[in-house]
C-alpha cells in the first residue's frame, strides 16, 4: 500500500530583513552574504509570532479540503520548544478545532525531528488506511546580534497531511541512516541562542551525507540516476550546493553537466533562500518549493531525501511523486505569501530581535502585528495566551 504526503503547505513571517541591508549594516560588501549563503532575505518573527502561530498559519492551509475527524494524530517537530513539558502541537490542536480523539506529541532531534515523525507515522497508516496524520515542523533560527550566525537565522513552518494513497508523494521503505554522538550545535536550556561549531557542523553534514547515501544505496539497489530530483535539509543554500557536489562525486558523476547539477536542486532551493534557515521545516520546504516550483510534470519521478539534525542523526530517503499531485498542491497560496511580506529597516529588525516575553508570570500584553490568521496575544501567570486574528491589525511595521 502506499503511504505518504497527501497534501502540504508552508508558512512564513510577514516581515523579512535584506541580507544586502544587514551586511551594510554590519560594515560588509552588499553581496556578502548573499554570495557566501546563497540567500537572499531571511524571514524575521515580529512580537506574537512563534512555533505556535506559525504552525496553525501552515496547517490552516494544508486542512483546507481535509474532513478533521479523520486527522487521528497530531506530530509536532521542533527545536524551538516553548514549554518543557506541554506540546506546542496541543495549543495548535485547539486553535484549529481538531476533533478529541486525537493523539498529540511534539519531537525533538534537532533538525531530524521532522523525518522520525514522518518515519512513525507510515507503518501506521498501513496499519490504519481509512486514517490521516497531521505532520508540522516549525522553528525559528535564532543567534546573537553581529554573531556569524546572525546572517543564517530564519523561520518558518511547513503542515503535511500523510495518508494511505497519498495525492502528492508517496514513500519508498529502503532508508540509510546514521546516528552518532557529536556536539555540532546545541542549545542549553538556560540559552536563547543556539551554540554552533560551524565548520565542524558542515564537513560533518557532509561526512554523514556519504554514510546515509551509501547504506541506502546499498539497501535499495538504487543509484544516482534513478532520482530525478534532490532535497536536502538546508541550513543555508550554499551548503546544499556543496553537498549535491559531494554527492555527485561519491556516486561517480561529477563528470556531469553543470545545468543538469543545477536542474536536481535548484527549484527545491527557492523558497529557503527567501526564508533561511527553518530548521525541522527546512528539507520539506524544499520539497514544497520543488513541486511548486518546476515546470514539467513530476509524475512518477523519485526524488532523493537527506535530512540531518546536529547532534546527531541523519537520514536518506525517498519518494516518489504521484499523478495528478498539482491538484493537490498550494502553489498560488506560498506565492502570495512570499510577495507580500515586508522588509524592514534595520532597526525595526533589531527591535523585533529585542522584544521579550515576561519570565516572571506578570501580564504581559503583546503588541499586533501581521502574523497571519493567529497570533500570541497575552502571556498571563506563566500561561501562553493565543487568539484567532479576525482582521489584519493596523499598527504599521515600524511601530
Amino acid at each position: 500500500m502506499k503511504v505518504g504526503i497527501d497534501t502540504l503547505a508552508i508558512y512564513t513571517s510577514r516581515y523579512a530583513m535584506d541580507l544586502a541591508t544587514l551586511a551594510v549594516s554590519r560594515g560588509l560588501e552588499a553581496d556578502k552574504y548573499q554570495s557566501s549563503l546563497g540567500q537572499e532575505t531571511m524571514s524575521v518573527p515580529p512580537p506574537g509570532e512563534d512555533i505556535v502561530t506559525m504552525a496553525a498559519n501552515a496547517a490552516q492551509e494544508a486542512l483546507r479540503d481535509i474532513d478533521l475527524n479523520e486527522i487521528e494524530m497530531l506530530l509536532f517537530a521542533t527545536e524551538s520548544g516553548i514549554d518543557q513539558s506541554k506540546a506546542a502541537g496541543i495549543f495548535v490542536h485547539g486553535l484549529l478545532g481538531l476533533p478529541a480523539r486525537c493523539r498529540v506529541v511534539e519531537l525533538k532531534q534537532a533538525c531530524y525531528g521532522a523525518t522520525i515523525a514522518l518515519q512513525l507515522s507510515l507503518p501506521y497508516l498501513r496499519e490504519n488506511p481509512d486514517k490521516k496524520i497531521l505532520l508540522i515542523a516549525s522553528d525559528i533560527a535564532r543567534y546573537g546580534l553581529g554573531t556569524t550566525g546572525e546572517s543564517s537565522q530564519g523561520a518558518g513552518a511547513i503542515a503535511m497531511v500523510l495518508s494511505a494513497n497519498p495525492r502528492v508523494l508517496a514513500f519508498e521503505s529502503h532508508y540509510g541512516l546514521v546516528t552518532e554522538n557529536v556536539m555540532d550545535f546545541w542549545r542549553p536550556n538556560y540559552l536563547h541562542e543556539a551554540l554552533v561549531e560551524g565548520k565542524y557542523s558542515s564537513k560533518l553534514y557532509l561526512t554523514i551525507l556519504e554514510r546515509t547515501w551509501n547504506e541506502y544505496q546499498s539497501l535499495s539497489g538504487r543509484g544516482f540516476l534513478d532520482h530525478a530530483y534532490y532535497c536536502y535539509h538546508t541550513p543555508v543554500p550554499r551548503l546544499v550546493e556543496k553537498a549535491h557536489q559531494h554527492l555527485l562525486k561519491c556516486a561517480g558523476y561529477d563528470h556531469l553537466p553543470a545545468d543538469i547539477k543545477e536542474k536536481h536542486i535548484q527549484s527545491g532551493l527557492l523558497y529557503n533562500r527567501k526564508m533561511g534557515n527553518s530548521y525541522t521545516a527546512s528539507l520539506y520546504v524544499a520539497l514544497a518549493s520543488l513541486l511548486d516550483n518546476v515546470q514539467d510534470d513530476l509524475c512518477d519521478q523519485r526524488i532523493g531525501f537527506y535530512s540531518y539534525g546536529s547532534g546527531c542523526v541523519a537520514e536518506y530517503f525517498s519518494g516518489v511523486v504521484q499523478p495528478g499531485y498539482k491538484k493537490a498542491l498550494h502553489t498560488a497560496y506560498h506565492a502570495d505569501l512570499f510577495a507580500t511580506r515586508e522588509i524592514l529597516s534595520y532597526e525595526t529588525y533589531v527591535a523585533y530581535y529585542a522584544f521579550q516575553y515576561t519570565q516572571d508570570g506578570t501580564h504581559q500584553l503583546i503588541p499586533s502585528y501581521q502574523t497571519g490568521s493567529f497570533r500570541l496575544s497575552a502571556l498571563d501567570q506563566h500561561k501562553r495566551i493565543y487568539e484567532r486574528v479576525a482582521a489584519a491589525p493596523s499598527q504599521s511595521v515600524a511601530a
